[in-house]
């Protein structure tokens, strides 16, 4: 059973009290954050909106959404919006994915320039479409490819680096210690391990024997991912694993007020009070804000997803999901969401 050396710049950095801090809770490279609860870089959810709001509910770091080193698309207005931060969100962390180390470094030296702080990188991603560009969690096959891919991007940028990985490609190639190894001595600032293999995807239960195995083999802080969907496993995890950190991001959709949980519980161990009606109120705002930043064109198809999930965390049995999907305008999603709200 599978079960870096971190790289400090300069003055230590707090985001959340602005100024440099003697001791904080969690530190990657340079940087401070105010938590150990993270927020999981996902295609099509972790937007600017999504970050913000779950910033805004607690969360010490969020991730952009996988940028592609493939250069063709780097200027597109996808990409621009995958890209797009605010200040409120805090340290601007992207995530690339990619198999050639010179693209990658590329990728990561791009993405400075265009303002991120941190680049992390997708060795973990299980889809079909990005494995079989042996980028994701592929590259887990091929070590050597994964040591000059880290090397080659830890050296073309003055940020920190991470890395985010699942336990192996499969049961019975379970390399995750390898590959930890591989991205201490890479200089990799810091390691996310999502507690399945590829061959898993997302079924079954995530388990966190390996990611404990890693936590104590290498320095690099360790952040387990994986089946973090309440503030008591999120405790749980942390004290099972000895991990520096959580990542939660199935456990967002629809729940971003899940970081105000964990973080009440971790600090106190008790769970704070969220009124139905603040949860309406932070879906309300949430879809507002996905209109803003899309425009009428794309926002009504993004909310539909958004919008399921928080129907199911509010009333699971309703039909308003259904409802909600037929409609095609902002005003209209709008004011049935209003309409929703003060049926609840």
């Amino acid at each position: 059973m599978c079960i870096g050396k971190a790289r400090s710049r300069g003055c230590l950095t707090s985001f959340y009290l602005g100024q440099c801090e003697e001791s904080q809770p969690m530190r990657i490279g340079q940087y401070e954050f105010k938590n150990r609860i993270f927020l999981a870089p996902m295609a099509g959810i972790t937007d600017q909106p999504f970050r913000r709001l779950c910033h805004q509910q607690g969360a010490g770091l969020t991730f952009s959404e996988m940028m592609s080193t493939n250069p063709d698309v780097w200027h597109t207005e996808k990409s621009k919006l995958r890209l797009a931060h605010h200040h409120e969100i805090g340290l601007n962390a992207v995530q690339i994915a990619g198999s050639d180390p010179t693209e990658m470094a590329e990728a990561a030296k791009v993405n400075v320039a265009y303002g991120a702080q941190l680049i992390d990188i997708n060795m973990g991603c299980p889809a079909k479409k990005v494995n079989k560009k042996m980028a994701g969690s592929a590259l887990l096959r091929e070590p050597d490819l994964v040591a000059r891919i880290l090397s080659a991007v830890v050296n073309a940028v003055d940020v920190p680096v991470t890395l985010k990985i699942r336990t192996g490609w499969d049961q019975d190639n379970r390399n995750c210690l390898e590959i930890a190894q591989i991205a201490e001595q890479s200089g990799v600032s810091a390691l996310t391990i999502h507690g399945r293999t590829r061959a898993c995807l997302f079924e079954g239960q995530a388990e966190y024997d390996s990611i404990k195995a890693v936590k104590q083999a290498v320095s690099i802080p360790i952040i387990a991912n994986g089946d973090i969907t309440s503030a008591e496993k999120a405790k749980f995890v942390l004290d099972y694993t000895g991990a520096d950190a959580v990542m939660v991001g199935r456990g967002s959709y629809g729940c971003p007020w899940i970081f105000k949980e964990i973080s009440a519980f971790l600090a106190h161990g008790t769970l704070p009070i969220i009124s139905l009606e603040e949860k309406s109120q932070l879906m309300l705002k949430h879809i507002e804000d996905l209109h803003q930043f899309y425009g009428e064109e794309k926002g009504y198809r993004i909310a539909r997803k958004h919008v399921g999930w928080y129907v199911e965390r509010l009333m699971p049995n309703s039909t308003f999901k259904r409802t909600f999907n037929a409609l095609e305008t902002t005003s209209e999603q709008l004011n049935a969401l209003e309409n929703f709200v003060k049926s609840l």
